[in-house]
């Protein structure tokens, strides 16, 4: 019997009825995968609940749980001690497992789940005993049903008994590749990766395309992109990269449209490209990290000639959100300080200084066509390269 396992707790997926399944099997995948780099470990799903099992003593607990922390679909998750389903056997090992905690504590208290019926004491009764047995290994300890410092839990399963501390936070969400396929717009801000990282945790399996404008736009530019979509595979899982030199299709938006209609002419080609490339990749929506009001191509109005320019559902989740919770949130997913690095992509390059906030599209069609916009994109699709980044 293994010594020590990693107990991870179904969210969403336990309400998923008849496609349960489908959720389970998929995150167990996700699960295997990304704990291969950690050792040995086999995983298992009974009862709402992913055993992982370290195979032998080379695994790397440390690690593993830090890599089914940020799997999408597991809501809680925490290290336990095994023993076997006999009262001394369980009070000992609560002793032992939770030493430290413990030790450190002044108050705790007992909570424990019977989920094997047959086992002979009640949740009350098995609580109570193992309360008495760790007052007596730690006398120094009271017990504080409200506020403890420490909560000692034991759950009573079919194979046998567990015991650990409260659980920590799951990446929640529901399993990747579940939701979809999708591709989202990528740029080296704060808004991209955060919104790349939300539809993650919808399932979405994600495709990233880049725009660059060599030698306005650096390799570190690039470089900066990769790091951040690492930061965001380690949840998500694997991600492909594909980035799109848009350098003419700028310098003929700049030299032969109306300034103050530039960039919102910008997003629009960015829109079809990106849309080309989504359709080639098997993608069935587009997602971006805009934010209402947040700068001048992102009014209602601009966004509507936007979106105009593309047949593809467009998805923005922090469309609603300020810049204090889209930074919050990319410090959670460990974006932040890769994205305020000072380094410059195409979106900043040829701004107007007067952009209109209000534009319409009969005058933004009518600016764009002073360039041939069909064959500047297949020029830069022709081009576009491709790479894998995972954690």
């Amino acid at each position: 019997m293994a010594k020590e396992v990693i107990l991870l707790k179904l969210g969403e997926v336990v309400l998923k009825g008849l496609n349960r399944r489908t959720f389970e099997d998929a995150l167990l995948k996700s699960l295997r995968r990304r704990l291969k780099s950690a050792g040995e470990f086999t995983v298992n799903s009974l009862q709402s609940t992913v055993y992982v099992r370290p195979e032998n003593d080379d695994a790397d607990m440390d690690l593993a749980e830090e890599r089914c922390a940020r799997v999408f679909g597991v809501v809680s998750l925490t290290r336990a001690g095994e023993a076997e389903k006999e009262l001394s056997a369980i009070c000992q090992r609560a002793g032992e497992y939770l030493q430290d905690a413990l030790e450190a504590a002044q108050t705790f208290k007992v909570e424990c789940k019977r989920s094997d019926k047959r086992f002979p004491l009640k949740s009350p009764e098995l609580a109570m005993e193992v309360g008495a047995s760790l007052l007596e290994q730690y006398p120094h300890l009271t017990v504080d049903v409200h506020q403890p410092d420490v909560t000692v839990w034991v759950e009573i399963r079919e194979a046998c008994a567990y015991v650990h501390a409260d659980a920590k936070p799951g990446a929640g969400g529901i399993p990747g590749g579940t939701g979809g396929r999708a591709a989202v717009l990528i740029s080296g801000g704060l808004d991209s990766p955060v919104a790349a990282w939300m539809m993650a945790k919808r399932g979405v399996e994600l495709v990233a395309i880049h725009f660059a404008s060599p030698p306005y736009t650096s390799e570190q530019a690039h470089d900066k992109v990769v790091r951040l979509l690492r930061r965001v595979s380690e949840y998500a899982g694997r991600i492909k990269l594909i980035t799109v030199e848009l350098t003419h299709l700028q310098e003929q938006i700049r030299d032969c449209c109306r300034e103050d209609l530039g960039t919102v002419i910008l997003r629009r080609f960015m829109l079809k490209a990106a849309q080309r490339v989504a359709e080639a990749e098997d993608c069935k929506a587009l997602i971006t990290g805009e934010s209402l009001g947040q700068v001048a191509s992102q009014t209602l109005q601009a966004i509507a000639c936007t979106d105009a320019a593309a047949t593809m559902p467009v998805f923005r989740p922090l469309i609603g959100a300020d810049k204090v919770e889209i930074v919050e949130l990319s410090r959670k997913i460990g974006t932040y300080d890769i994205s305020i690095e000072p380094f410059e992509d195409c979106c900043t390059i040829f701004t107007p200084k007067h952009p209109r906030t209000r534009p319409m599209l009969k005058f933004v069609e009518e600016a764009e066509a002073a360039i041939d916009g069909e064959a500047l994109l297949q020029e830069a699709l022709e081009k576009r390269t491709t790479q894998w980044v995972q954690p």
